[in-house]
């Protein structure tokens, strides 16, 4: 494997009430949503900046800046498939993705193999190649009194040849 790059993206938004709550491009059950210009999906959005990060292309604020009224209420859906896009013009592919999202609510298992096939779909990647994982912080900062959620994410890319 020649020309491999690795990629790391952090995301967090704050919970409020009002919203929907998108993760990993899935609706979660959840009396509260993630604030944000877009749809404050912070899983997908730490996913982009990690892909954007290990193509050399910078990160979401460069591509979909919050005051470019076009990405207002957009899906993370469609914030990650044209970073897939980006990635692959810059002659990577996705080998895969790990990411962890942080929250002590609500439970995420039920949610988990959905949301891999979310971003198996938008990356084209087969879904034993994406992980998602949900942990929380056990009542610590922000996230574990419930303020909000955080998510990291980890790419592998290799130059094609």
């Amino acid at each position: 494997m020649s020309g491999g790059r690795v990629g790391t993206g952090f995301d967090a938004h704050r919970l409020v009430p009002g919203r929907k709550l998108m993760l990993g491009g899935v609706e979660v059950a959840h009396p509260r949503g993630l604030e944000g210009h877009s749809d404050g999906d912070c899983a997908i959005h730490a996913l982009c900046d990690a892909l954007l990060g290990a193509a050399g292309e910078g990160d979401m604020g460069r591509h979909f800046p919050s005051a470019d009224p076009r990405w207002k209420d957009a899906s993370g859906a469609s914030f990650l498939e044209r970073a897939a896009r980006l990635v692959d013009a810059r002659g990577f592919s996705v080998e895969n993705v790990d990411v962890t999202v942080i929250a002590e609510e609500p439970v995420l298992a039920p949610y988990i193999d959905k949301m891999r096939a979310v971003l198996g779909r938008c990356l084209a990647l087969e879904t034993e190649r994406v992980s998602v994982k949900a942990k929380s912080t056990d009542g610590m900062g922000a996230t574990g009194r419930g303020e909000g959620i955080a998510a990291i994410a980890t790419v592998l890319l290799t130059k094609r040849e």
